[in-house]
Parts: structure tokens; sequence; C-alpha cells
């Protein structure tokens, strides 16, 4: 019989490998620089706790998928850190260059501690997720810990690609919608589809099984993605903590706003006089694209 999981003790243990992973790749490192990742995992500073955390959901896929295929999904955890350290670094970065100021209800790490800072905190928690997906060597043969820092190694260059897309679009009005759901399998896409995988993979599922779980995941991401893209415009900010107005003021090719574009009205037509988009154009914009 399948042994019945609880979703908080999950997110317990997933806190625990996290917090045991940083204090051993960091011990004896400078104390600041230990508490800018612990700052952005929500651990330290103001209003720390469950909701500065975030909801943990790549770690949770990963011992869900383990726990589905018949995997002890405690032997899964340092997986469940790793992807939840790259998820971090990738926020990180992205907030140095979407110029974003809040996430989570609190200010991101460069606004705190500097650019500079930042790119280095960021650095550092994709590299420690690296190095934490070593602590699977007592449970898994060489040659599946090779295929899972693979796979995880492999979802972080598409996570770039899917960035490098999101930024370069900021500059073409007239998008394809196939170029979109490109960027979007690299931003969002990939990662869950590691998470998936790597949950399989460590419950040592055949490759068959964990290859199709990666593609069921990459269409979580390009939902999750939308979904994401529908908050950026109309979310509430109280509860995404995270400025409404952002996206439009970056002139982010979400995909309500490349429908507004292919419907060649109202939206479209004050899209195309604006060069740059203030916090005012932005809830104007949003209103006609409503429309």
């Amino acid at each position: 019989m399948t042994e019945s999981i609880k979703i908080p003790e999950l997110r317990s243990a997933i806190d625990a490998e996290l917090h045991d992973c940083l204090d051993q790749l960091l011990k004896n490192y400078p104390s600041e620089y230990g508490s800018m990742l612990k700052y952005q995992l929500g651990w330290e500073g103001e209003h720390s706790g469950l909701e500065a955390q975030g909801k943990r959901i790549r770690p949770l896929l990963v011992l869900l998928a383990n726990h589905a295929c018949g995997g002890d999904w405690r032997k899964a955890l340092p997986a469940a850190a790793a992807v939840e350290l790259v998820h971090n670094f990738s926020l990180i970065h992205d907030d140095i260059q979407d110029r974003s100021e809040t996430r989570r209800g609190r200010k991101t790490v460069w606004v705190k501690w500097g650019e500079a800072q930042a790119i280095n905190a960021g650095d550092a928690m994709l590299t420690t997720a690296h190095l934490s997906l070593f602590r699977l060597e007592n449970d898994l043969e060489p040659m599946r810990l090779n295929q899972a820092v693979r796979l995880l190694q492999s979802a972080c260059l598409k996570l770039t690609r899917g960035q490098y897309l999101d930024i370069a679009f900021e500059d073409q009005n007239d998008l394809p919608m196939d170029l979109y759901w490109q960027m979007v399998e690299g931003k969002t896409g990939a990662l869950l589809a590691a998470c998936l995988g790597l949950g399989a993979l460590t419950s040592l599922a055949d490759e068959s099984l964990w290859r199709s779980l990666m593609d069921f995941g990459s269409k979580i991401g390009a939902a999750f993605q939308v979904q994401d893209d529908w908050l950026g415009i109309w979310g509430d900010n109280l509860l995404t903590g995270k400025s409404s107005t952002s996206d439009l003021v970056a002139k982010k090719k979400t995909y309500p706003v490349l429908l507004g574009i292919q419907n060649r009205k109202d939206f479209y037509r004050e899209w195309e006089t604006l060069s740059s988009v203030s916090n005012e154009d932005a809830v104007r914009l949003a209103v006609l694209l409503e429309r």
C-alpha cells in the first residue's frame, strides 16, 4: 500500500533540506553573504515567513512525482532543494533585468543590496543548486546521478534562452505567437519539466516514464505562464506581491498583450504610439486591453 503524504510535511522537509544544504556549503562564509540567500528564500528580514517563502511548487512537484512513481520521496529531497535554488536564482536575476522593486510583498534583493551583490547572490544560488544535487550520490548509482545533473543543467540553459527571448522581444511590436511559446518553454516549462523528470528519475523509474512526465511538465509550464501573464496585468498586488503595472511599463510581450496587438483595435493603437509606458499609461492600457 502506498504511503499517504501531506503537503505541509513535504514543505517542512524541503525547507529543512535547504537549510542543511546552505549551512554546509556556506560554512565560514560572511554572514551577510548568506543573509542575501536566506532573505530571498523568505527566512530572514522584514515580513519573512510562509508568504515570503513562496509556495515551493517546484520542489513539491519533485517529491510528488517521486512518490507517484513508487519511490521514497525523502531520497529525492536534494533534487527538490536544487530546483528551488535554481528557481530563486532566476528570480533574483529576473528582478534586476526587469527593474522589479518588490517580490512577494518585499523589497527585491537588488533593491536591498545593490545590483552587483544581487548578481553575485544569484550566481551563488545557482552554484549551490548544482552542488546540492550531489547529495543524491548515496542513493543513486553514478549513471543516474549523471542523468540528474545533465537534466538540471539542460533546464538551466533553456531557462536562459527563455529569458533572452523575453528581453529581445521587448523591442519587437508584432511578435509571432510561435516565438512566444518558445520563450515560455524556456522561462517556465523547462524547469517544471525538470522537476517531474528529477522526481521520477530519483524513484528509479524507467527513462520512458520520466521523459513522459517531463513532457507533461512542459505543458503545465505553458499554462502556468499564461496565467502568470494575466496576473501580471490584472492580478491583486496584495495577493501576488508584485506590481500589476510592471509588465506593461516594461512593454513585455505577454500573452494578453500579444492578443491585444493581433486584435488591432484600441489597445493596439495606443500601444503603438507609446515609446515608453508610465504607471499611468499602464493603468489605461490595462483597461483598453480588457475591453
